[in-house]
């Protein structure tokens, strides 16, 4: 659906049932709830869909092995309940992978094999595979170059890998099928109240600037880490929900860990799990986990944190890190629920609705695997202050918009995440014999794909679509740099926009790359 096409539904129609305000997971997880039940619709995003921290996950559809060890079952068990409903309902996005546990210590291998089983057991049918104790020669083969001193062997065990920022568009195309509505940079300014009570929202159009009232019978806050800033508009204030933690990841070359096998270190110095992980012929290292008192939609890697992905490299990847061997590095924020705890590495991924006075449902916590369950649960309780006919959940067997079973996707169309959408892609290369060209030789992406973006994934600048529609600027910041003015002319033939448009978008996009560049 186009984005005009989207304003015109928007302004004529007197009310909408259900309004969510954010584009991230649990956003556009909430309104895919709502619009499978029936009810009408209506999603709107400040920036571009999956913007902000659901863009920036380590790209794993895990339990979260550490909340077991934490004894959350309660988590752990929804967790990989939710996994095994990804992967059912987008194969095409969502792939089961290997990791090890490298172990340097004898006592390691029964505590951690134990562990890792019961992880397996409590997936049940929706298990990715057996784990099993490996030998030290087992565990190198699978980790060729992982640190030898002193290795007792490795524990074998399976989770998930997705496509974050494509699942999210996905998500937006599914809403659509279903005959609901989303729409990005539409910017929420106040709420709208009536006889106390939360009616809708006033709105700007990023774009236009043209501003509007949007009426609703009820209205999900699903906004992550902005959450308080849409409750400050929800008088009388509340006292602070959220304790936002900042992750940061380095992107390598492949040589880094070779192989199709994750690396998963379960206790660093900083109490995190840390994993080096094959993504598109790359390896993520990551994550880290500090405490941040102002959110940003572009959080910057702390020093510290950059020293602290160099050293577990070094450490157990035998590699001192060159400033050129960093292609890309990014950070996000979690959304954690306050609770007390200093260290926000201890803080539970759980999640929470808040239903205020005035009936706004705020839904808050939580993590990329849950995101359905969350939408879920906001869904049933914005029902009720609605009070809209209650209609069971169907979304934990809805297929996502290019669904296609596991057994007929190459590995390169599960890596682009078009699913059964890329037939249509190719065939713009057939009309245009010049899409069909690459990007950049160094990544899979075609100039056909920037033309898809525009014209069916709302793609509004380069960043959307070097960022989001394909991860350019997540696997290689330099790279994206350079093929930054192609995309920009490809864009603004395709939006009809002028040759000012395409110099402002490009310098705008050089200056985000710096903060994706790393210099040591």
């Amino acid at each position: 659906m186009r984005r005009d096409e989207v304003l015109r539904e928007i302004g004529t129609s007197k009310q909408w049932d259900v309004l969510v305000i954010g584009g991230g997971a649990t956003g556009l997880g909430s309104a895919l709830e709502a619009t499978s039940r029936g009810y009408r619709t209506l999603l709107i995003e400040k920036h571009d869909f999956a913007k902000g921290t659901s863009s920036r996950s380590t790209k794993l559809v895990h339990g979260g092995v550490r909340y077991l060890e934490q004894l959350n079952l309660t988590l752990v068990l929804d967790a990989l309940r939710e996994r095994g409903y990804m992967l059912k309902n987008a194969p095409h996005l969502v792939h089961r992978l290997p990791f090890v546990v490298p172990i340097y210590s004898y006592s390691g291998l029964p505590y951690y094999g134990f562990g890792l089983k019961v992880y397996e057991l409590l997936s049940g049918k929706l298990s990715f595979g057996r784990s099993q104790i490996l030998s030290k020669e087992e565990t190198i083969e699978r980790l060729p170059t992982i640190t030898q001193a002193n290795l007792k062997g490795g524990i074998l065990y399976f989770d998930g890998q997705f496509n974050d920022a494509r699942y999210a568009i996905a998500l937006m195309r599914t809403l659509e099928d279903q005959g609901g509505y989303a729409i990005n940079y539409l910017a929420v300014t106040n709420l709208l109240h009536l006889a106390g009570k939360v009616e809708g929202v006033r709105a700007r159009d990023e774009e236009s600037g043209e501003e509007m009232d949007i009426h609703a019978k009820v209205v999900i806050n699903a906004t992550g880490v902005f959450t308080e800033e849409i409750l400050s508009m929800d008088p009388p204030a509340q006292s602070s929900v959220l304790a936002v933690s900042q992750g940061t990841h380095f992107v390598l070359p492949q040589s880094f860990l070779p192989g199709s096998n994750a690396m998963m270190i379960p206790k660093t110095t900083d109490g995190r799990v840390l994993f080096a992980i094959p993504w598109q012929n790359h390896v993520v290292v990551g994550t880290t986990d500090e405490p941040v008192e102002k959110t940003s939609l572009e959080p910057q890697a702390m020093e510290d944190e950059c020293a602290f992905l160099a050293k577990n490299i070094r450490s157990f990847l035998g590699r001192e890190l060159q400033t050129t061997d960093v292609l890309s590095m990014w950070s996000g924020l979690r959304p954690l629920i306050r609770d007390g705890h200093r260290s926000t590495a201890k803080l539970s991924r759980d999640h929470k609705i808040i239903t205020s006075k005035t009936g706004l449902v705020t839904v808050i916590g939580g993590k990329w695997t849950t995101y359905r369950r969350m939408g879920e649960d906001a869904v049933n309780h914005a029902a009720k202050v609605a009070g809209l006919a209650i209609v069971p959940s169907r979304t934990s067997h809805l297929q996502l918009h290019g669904w296609m079973d596991e057994s007929v996707l190459a590995t390169r169309d599960a890596d682009l995440g078009y699913g059964s959408d890329l037939i249509a892609v190719r065939s713009l290369q057939k009309l245009n014999v010049n899409l069909d060209a690459l990007l950049h030789p160094s990544l899979p992406y075609r100039m056909s794909e920037v033309v898809w973006a525009a014209r069916y994934e709302m793609a509004r600048t380069v960043e959307d679509v070097l960022a989001r529609r394909t991860r350019t600027l997540f696997l290689n910041a330099r790279v994206a740099a350079e093929i930054a003015p192609t995309v920009a002319r490809l864009l603004a033939d395709e939006l009809g926009r002028d040759e000012l448009w395409i110099q402002q978008q490009t310098r705008s996009f050089l200056e985000l790359v710096k903060g994706y560049i790393y210099h040591g």
